[in-house]
């Protein structure tokens, strides 16, 4: 990968690690990030953190602790771009798009919250738009739903994701 490249870190945010049904692999899924990040700086790569944010009352209104970044992870730097989303497709009426096009960025590696919504639809938005994109399949996380366990969540979009993106480990990810 190159300069024309971004790590995307999506909605890593306090409130997502304290719902009543626990992240799955949360100490891990933060790990891998962190590990990321440190590529992504070491090679001198352009950081995206995009935060959801939702309505008065709820778990990630803005400018509440539930909504910031986790602390857990590398906070932004003063380089980093932070995209501010209301829908689970971090393009939907944001400036991302016009921000990777002024930065030349062709290349989006994707890691983050949630694996069936904004990880999900941010890929496939992506791909739409021309960009080549690598979903980290071991650096995005979600919850069980009914009767579907959060890894067989996971499975199955790291699955769907392989036939229209890239999908790597964390441990395959060079950004130099």
């Amino acid at each position: 990968m190159s300069k024309d490249t971004a790590l995307m870190v999506i909605d890593v945010q306090k409130a997502m690690f304290e719902e009543a049904e626990p992240l799955h692999a949360a100490d891990q899924l933060l790990d891998r990030i962190n590990v990321l990040l440190a590529k992504a700086r070491e090679s001198q790569i352009n950081v995206i953190y995009v935060q959801h944010n939702e309505a008065e009352g709820t778990p990630l209104q803005t400018n509440t602790p539930g909504w910031e970044i986790h602390s857990a992870v590398t906070p932004p730097a003063a380089q980093d771009l932070i995209i501010q989303k209301r829908e689970p497709d971090s393009f939907y009426e944001t400036n991302l798009q016009q921000e990777l096009a002024a930065k030349g960025i062709k290349k989006l590696v994707l890691s983050g919250l949630q694996t069936d919504y904004c990880i999900n639809a941010t890929c496939r938005r992506a791909v739409e738009l021309g960009y080549d994109v690598t979903v980290v399949k071991d650096a995005h996380s979600t919850f069980g739903q009914g009767p579907l366990t959060a890894e067989q969540i996971i499975e199955q979009h790291n699955d769907a994701f392989g036939i229209f993106a890239k999908v790597k480990d964390t441990s395959a990810i060079e950004f130099s």
